[in-house]
């Protein structure tokens, strides 16, 4: 079963056909100590990236509504010879990753009117991302719960849901989290860097909430993809890209295409198991 279960979550790590993919790991504190936050600086005025949609409310039938919330912060961990070495800094950031997510949706369905983007109230997914039941899950804190109370007046056929995790390396201690960069290794020549998204889609019906199941008609294929651990350029990256100090991170225009592309070959690799065209 734990083979299977890992499997599984090779297509979530979604380095697009390269990085390691890592195990979930259940939301319980880590002997490293809590992470850092740095403080978000008031960002510099960027001209709009073309194709990003806007948040505006939608009308009409909906046949799917797109929630996405993966892309409000990055992760810059280090991991060292011991845990006692191990470091982690969450960076706020705003690179428009949610609206990614939804650009990707319009461009797998042809735009089709009848997907709509579905606003949600800052801190709607925090239960989902830091649960406070430790021993049995509570209903209140899962994806079904929180969806429904965000959508009560979108009545739309399903939910698209873009959530970003924990996972673990396969073989290894080592937890990544979310969207983000880390740095393993001692030395010059020891020392790596790679990019990393561990996040999942899932599809809830509209009417129950229940998961609708997603096909594995490519189960293979991706399976093999997730194995190969870091020959794809989508996700290594050199030592001199990796944000030292952390919070050099929100001003990396390389970080940021970089991350916005991995997350794009990401979501468009697991839409196919929702979104095949007849």
């Amino acid at each position: 079963m734990t083979r299977v279960i890992l499997a599984c979550f090779l297509s979530f790590l979604v380095t697009a056909a390269s990085a390691q993919a890592p195990v979930p790991t259940p939301a319980s504190p880590t002997p490293t100590g809590p992470a850092k936050t740095v403080a978000k600086k008031k960002p510099t005025a960027k001209p709009k990236q073309a194709g990003t949609p806007s948040v505006a409310a939608e009308n009409g039938p909906c046949s799917i509504g797109v929630i996405s919330a993966i892309g409000d912060r990055f992760s810059v961990q280090k991991f060292g010879v011991t845990v006692f070495a191990n470091d982690k800094t969450l960076v706020p950031i705003d690179w428009g990753l949610d609206d990614l997510v939804m650009s990707r949706v319009r461009a797998a369905t042809g735009d089709d009117p009848t997907i709509h983007r579905i606003a949600y109230p800052k801190g709607a997914f925090e239960p989902y991302f830091n649960p406070k039941a430790r021993f049995l899950p509570d209903p209140a804190e899962g994806l079904p719960a929180i969806v429904r109370g965000i959508t009560a007046n979108t009545h739309c056929n399903r939910y698209l849901v873009a959530v970003r995790f924990k996972g673990e390396l396969p073989n290894t201690h080592m937890e990544l989290d979310g969207i983000g960069a880390y740095n393993q290794g001692v030395g010059s020549i020891l020392r790596h860097s790679h990019l990393f998204a561990v996040f999942t889609i899932k599809m809830l019906d509209g009417t129950t909430y229940e998961e609708v199941r997603r096909s594995w008609g490519n189960f293979g294929e991706r399976l093999a993809r997730g194995l190969r651990i870091t020959e794809d350029p989508l996700n290594r990256l050199d030592n001199s890209e990796f944000p030292d100090p952390p919070s050099s991170v929100a001003g990396s225009a390389v970080l940021r295409e970089r991350t916005r592309a991995l997350v794009a070959a990401g979501v468009d690799q697991l839409l196919t198991d929702y979104l095949k065209r007849e």
